[in-house]
C-alpha cells in the first residue's frame, strides 16, 4: 500500500510541475467582464484573474502573475477546471478546494484538481494553492470592481 501512496503523490507532483512548466491560459484577456488582484505578501506570490462570464456561464478565464510552483499550478488547473461551467458551479468548486485544503476533503470528486491535496500537510503553502481561487471568487463576486486578495 506504501508504494501506491508514493506512486500516487510521485504523479501528483508531476502534474504540478507540468501546470507549472506550461501554465493553461497564462495569458491577459482584453474582453473580459470581470478582475480581479491577487497578493500573497508571505511568500510574494501575485497574479491577474481574468473571466468573461456571459448568461451566468464562465465562459473564459485566463491568469497572469508570478508566483511559486503550486500557486502558478493551482492557477492553471483552476482555469480549465471552471471554464464553460454555470457560475454557482463554480463557487462551489471555489468552497470544496478551500475545504479540500483547510478542512476535510469534501464528499464529492474533484477530479484532476485533487492534485492539490497533498498540499494540505504543508500548512504554510495552503495560501499558495488557494490564492487563485479567492482573486476568481473576488472577481466573479465583484463584477466591475479590482479585488486585491491578502
Amino acid at each position: 500500500m506504501r508504494d501506491n501512496d508514493d506512486g500516487l503523490r510521485d504523479l501528483y507532483q508531476e502534474v504540478i510541475f507540468d501546470h507549472n512548466r506550461k501554465p493553461r491560459n497564462f495569458h491577459a484577456m482584453d474582453d473580459a467582464s470581470h478582475r480581479a488582484d491577487g497578493h500573497n505578501p508571505l511568500c510574494g506570490d501575485q497574479l491577474t484573474v481574468y473571466a468573461r462570464v456571459g448568461g451566468g456561464i464562465v465562459q473564459e478565464v485566463s491568469f497572469i502573475g508570478h508566483g511559486c510552483a503550486i500557486s502558478t499550478a493551482s492557477a492553471s488547473l483552476m482555469t480549465e477546471a471552471v471554464r464553460g461551467q454555470p457560475v454557482e458551479q463554480v463557487e462551489a468548486l471555489f468552497r470544496n478546494i478551500h475545504a479540500m485544503l483547510t478542512e476535510a476533503h469534501p464528499d464529492c470528486d474533484l477530479g484532476k484538481l485533487e492534485v492539490l491535496s497533498g498540499v494540505r500537510e504543508f500548512p504554510s503553502r495552503v495560501k499558495c494553492a488557494t490564492l487563485a481561487w479567492h482573486t476568481l471568487h473576488n472577481a466573479i463576486t465583484r463584477a466591475g470592481d479590482t479585488a486585491v486578495t491578502e
